[in-house]
């Protein structure tokens, strides 16, 4: 029988400021650069845009800070433990039903209201796989550090509902520059908006983060999900919905949502057979 248990080299609580500082200074020092020197960047690299490396390497900022602070606190046997968690992916049928179904149906209730239900279209199918590829290689990498790193250490100092509040606040504070610099997916967007809408994402995916083990997997999948090319623009009024969402879920784990014991809280985790 297999059972999981934490690595002896535990990350501690206190690695959440330099995560934080990591993540937020490589990707607004990006930022900055692509904001003061858009003609330099563009002879490089390309213009702004969400395929422009700059840009790609400033998403993958929380990654990278909680592949650099995992190995610093746990070395490689750490990192191996951390890394296993992409592996768990079990979850209730009502989870899965969720992240295949309900976001969608978000979406495009949504753009119903807006009146762009049926504008997604691409020039051909392959077309609409290369664009599914590259969105499930951009945003869900931020998991690693979101949920995979983060949200663990804060839900050792509280509930699962204020670690998924807080957390979703700092998620949608971290993405205000992209709101300033034109060609990125976000300078179409509303800030209110997206800031309501990343801390109701937030507070929904915690108890399926909880549920599964701490999956890395699930919130990567969950976060394509929000991302998913093949859904249709329906900002500002998928927010509505997604605030919806987050309440009945909270409503449905409200025994676990406020219990401080209830939230994953390992960084790496390690399989032992007896």
């Amino acid at each position: 029988m297999a059972h999981d248990y934490e690595s002896p080299r535990k990350v501690p609580t206190s690695a959440i400021i330099p995560f934080m500082a990591i993540a937020f200074g490589l990707a607004w020092g990006l930022f900055v650069v692509l904001f003061l020197f858009p003609e330099a960047v563009a002879r490089l690299f390309g213009g702004i845009s969400a395929s422009n490396p700059l840009f790609i390497l400033a998403v993958y900022a929380p990654a990278i800070a909680a592949l650099i602070l995992v190995l610093w606190y746990t070395g490689l046997s750490g990192m191996k433990g951390f890394l296993s968690r992409l592996l768990l992916w079990r979850c209730s049928f009502g989870w899965a039903a969720f992240l295949l179904l309900a976001i969608p149906a978000i979406y495009y209730s949504g753009a119903l209201v807006k009146g762009t239900a049926l504008a997604v279209s691409f020039p051909s199918i392959g077309a609409a796989f290369a664009a599914m590829a590259f969105m499930l290689l951009l945003g869900p990498m931020e998991e690693f550090g979101w949920r995979g790193f983060a949200l663990p250490l804060l839900q050792r100092r509280m509930a699962p509902i204020w670690a998924g509040l807080l957390l979703g606040l700092i998620w949608g504070a971290w993405h205000l520059p992209a709101f300033f610099l034109s060609g990125t997916p976000q300078s179409a967007w509303g800030i209110s908006p997206f800031i309501i809408g990343s801390i109701s994402v937030s507070v929904i995916l915690t108890p399926l983060f909880n549920a599964s083990g701490g999956s890395i997997l699930l919130s990567a999948l969950f976060h394509f999900q929000l991302n998913n090319p093949l859904w249709p623009d329906a900002q500002p009024y998928d927010t509505i919905f997604f605030v919806s969402a987050a309440a009945l879920v909270v409503w449905f784990n409200r025994d676990t949502m406020f219990d401080r014991r209830a939230g994953q809280t390992r960084i790496t985790v390690k399989r032992l057979e007896t």
